[in-house]
């Protein structure tokens, strides 16, 4: 319903529009308006890609537990004479 609302909009709306926001917050207003948002959206940006990382990290730290790394599995019996005999 959105896009078609988007598509709707000619010209002189879009004019009235800009025109009451001008009105509505006036010249020195909006670039402060703008400033803000801008900073809002870049710390959304940030805290997703925080998010996103956090959850990759996760995944991998799983399958290290899942799959641990092989450890040497040497059989062989150690060597026990110490070079001394026993009677």
């Amino acid at each position: 319903m959105a896009t078609l609302f988007a598509w709707t909009l000619g010209g002189w709306e879009v004019l009235v529009i800009v025109l009451v926001i001008l009105i509505f917050f006036g010249a020195k207003r909006i670039p402060e308006l703008a400033r803000s948002l801008g900073r809002g959206m870049r710390e959304f940006k940030d805290a997703t890609k925080e998010v996103r990382d956090e959850i990759n990290q996760g995944g991998v730290n799983v399958n290290e537990t899942r799959n641990p790394a092989p450890q040497n599995t040497n059989t062989a019996a150690p060597n026990t004479n110490s070079g001394s005999t026993q009677n």
